[in-house]
Order: structure tokens, then sequence, then C-alpha cells
């Protein structure tokens, strides 16, 4: 998975926030088999080098890619200001070429979805200074296509509402999306069990961003080693073509080619 001009062997990115233990985030990180891990910049202190408590300091970095994200941003203004700090604190764990975000405008606070106008400004500001813009965005195919227009690394339709877990519930615009991007398409929230992981991916998505679907589960690093397995079983499930479906029946051992018997 190409993402500006990083590449990725795997197609699932996890997020740090709600789990219940330091240890199981740091393990769930491991079963996943990511490379990207996203981190809400807002909870993060301002000099990681000499905070001895953050789970982020017991994490490889060399086999892991930052994804900080602007979480808890209302505007544009604040979305960019926080995508800045992002890239010092990248900067802080040997990542200086990282200008990753993973942008959130979300001035709805009972419902948290994201804000279209917020968001499209705040990425034609990052894009023009050189960030990997990766923006989260209700399923709408159109703002969508505005936002690779403008320049973004990607595009990250949520699946239902953050930390909902209903799963799927813009099925058909997340196709549109799919169908008409040249972009990576990341299915990002709501996603709560692996089937509904693989599929996003059957669908034809890039890949999938989790984060309390895994975080919540009775063991953490469990579900994320089963998420692990169903995107990579969704992506090859859609490699592979599958059949088209029938409004009949067909036999698997159809009569043909079938010798009498005498």
């Amino acid at each position: 998975m190409k993402i500006g001009t990083k590449t990725f062997q795997s197609r699932l990115m996890l997020g740090t926030g709600k789990y219940r233990t330091t240890n199981d985030a740091i393990e769930s990180i491991q079963k996943s088999d990511c490379e990207i891990v996203t981190v809400a910049i807002r909870r993060l202190p301002t000099n990681l080098q000499n905070d001895t408590t953050n789970f982020l300091n017991h994490l490889n970095w060399n086999k892991l890619w930052l994804l900080p994200n602007t979480a808890g941003s209302q505007t544009a203004e604040e979305a960019i200001r926080m995508a800045f700090l992002g890239q010092e604190l990248a900067c802080q764990i040997g990542q200086e070429d990282n200008f990753f975000v993973k942008l959130e405008v979300i001035s709805d606070p009972r419902y948290l979805l994201p804000d279209p106008i917020g968001t499209l400004k705040a990425a034609e500001f990052l894009v023009k200074n050189n960030f990997t813009v990766l923006p989260y965005i209700n399923a709408d195919p159109m703002l969508a296509l505005h936002l690779e227009d403008l320049g973004c690394a990607t595009v990250m339709p949520l699946g239902s509402p953050i930390g909902s877990g209903q799963g799927l519930n813009n099925l058909s615009n997340i196709k549109i999306i799919i169908e008409n991007s040249q972009v990576p398409v990341i299915v990002d929230a709501g996603i709560g069990n692996p089937s509904e992981a693989a599929a996003a991916m059957e669908l034809g998505a890039d890949g999938v961003l989790l984060n309390t679907a895994v975080a919540q589960a009775t063991n953490p690093a469990q579900m994320a080693y089963a998420m692990n397995l169903s995107v990579k079983a969704g992506r090859l499930g859609y490699l592979s073509g599958p059949m088209k479906k029938k409004y009949y029946a067909t036999a698997s051992s159809p009569l043909t080619q079938i010798s009498k018997l005498t």
C-alpha cells in the first residue's frame, strides 16, 4: 500500500486510545502486525524523550510509522496547529521526514461527525505546506473527490460513527468512493468485528483503521491478531475476483459430461 512516497506491507492501521492498560496497547500493536500507528497529538507530552510514562517510548519506531492525528480540533485552524505539533513529535522519535497527518476537524460534540468545510480548508493549507494529508471524512463521494483534487494522499471515509461498532452503515457510498478514487481509500471508524474489516477490504478498500474494536475487546491482543487476518483475507478475496451473485441455484456438480450407467 503506497501512501504519498511511503510504501507499507500491512493494510491495517491501529489507534492507541481507550486501552485499559499500557501492556494491552503495546501487545495489540505487536499482534496486529500493523506498520502505521495513529496517536492523538493532544494526548502527547510536548517532550517524549523526557517522559518515562508514555508507552510510545516502548515501541520500535524503526518498524512503525507515526501517524499523528488532530483529534479534538473543532476548527481548521486548530487542526493546522496540531499538524505542525505532530511533525515536531515525529522528529522526537527519529522520523524527521515524517509529515503524515490524519486530519480530523470535528465540531459536532454529540455524534462526532467530521466537518467537511473545515476539513477542506485545513487540507488545502497543509498540502501546500508539504504535509501528507489523510483526511477523515463522512462517506461523501463528492467530498472525497474534492480532497483528492487538493492533493490529499488518501481519503478516509467512516463506516459509521467513531467508536460505535455499528459496522459499515455507509456501504453504498464507500463503494462509490472506492470506484472513483485514484488515491488509497482507508475505511476509518465504526468497524467492530473482523468480519466487517474483511467486508471493507472485499469491497476494494486499500486499508482499514481501527481503535475501539481492538482496545475495548475482552482480549485486545487476540482481537488485533484477528483483525490482521481479516484484513489480509478480505484483500485476497478482492484480488481473487469473487464469483458473480446469482438469483437462482446452480449445481456444484452439474450433470454434464457424465457417462450413462448401463
